[in-house]
């Protein structure tokens, strides 16, 4: 089945041209990464490394365009989420996913929208693109990865790497005194609930 109305060649191109080097080597890597997860967890692979190329297509737009985005399309953004604009771009790639290159598919936009910041109760599609994301080996740093990664091959391995992310993203936050958003601590105190990860 074609998740997109373009080829996967097509797409690398559009992303050569619309993103810096290293954005695009992330792109990559997340998409090469999120394929590995899926087949050892049993998701769709093709569907993984597409929403793993797209998932940061609009990570290279200036904040204003992604605000005018956000505000012409009257896209579903909560105002909490609006009070920084780092993770704008996830709502704006899912919307440029959807009517520039045709993804109709909901769980590929799904996780595009929400790998920035994630939500309460995630689907396994969903978990591994945002894992995707953190720990590819292109860009992200070692230590931090292998950190990660080593949960992935436990028992519940993707709610335990997930919580990892989370705790580590909190600890970021608070020693570079950022603030927090909520929805990161609903989360996060989500995932503690049912999750066991030291």
């Amino acid at each position: 089945m074609d998740y997109i109305k373009i080829s996967t060649q097509q797409l690398i191109k559009w992303l050569k041209e619309n993103l810096n080097e290293k954005r695009y080597n992330h792109s990559i890597g997340t998409a090469e990464y999120a394929q590995q997860l899926a087949k050892r967890f049993n998701q769709n692979e093709q569907k993984a490394y597409i929403a793993g190329l797209l998932h940061d297509c609009a990570k290279c737009f200036p904040d204003e365009k992604l605000i005018e985005m956000i505000k012409k399309n009257n896209l579903d953004v909560q105002d909490i989420e609006m009070l920084s604009t780092k993770t704008l771009h996830a709502p704006v790639s899912a919307f440029i996913a959807q009517h520039e290159f045709g993804v109709v598919d909901e769980e590929i936009l799904s996780s595009i929208r929400w790998h920035t910041l994630g939500k309460i109760d995630m689907s396994d599609f969903e978990k591994i693109i945002f894992i995707a994301d953190k720990v590819e080996i292109k860009t992200r740093d070692k230590a931090y990865l292998e950190s990660v990664r080593k949960y992935l091959e436990e028992d519940d391995g993707l709610n335990k790497a997930l919580l990892k992310c989370y705790k580590e993203t909190i600890k970021s936050l608070v020693e570079r005194n950022l603030k927090i958003c909520p929805m990161t601590i609903d989360i996060y105190n989500r995932l503690e609930d049912v999750t066991n990860v030291n």
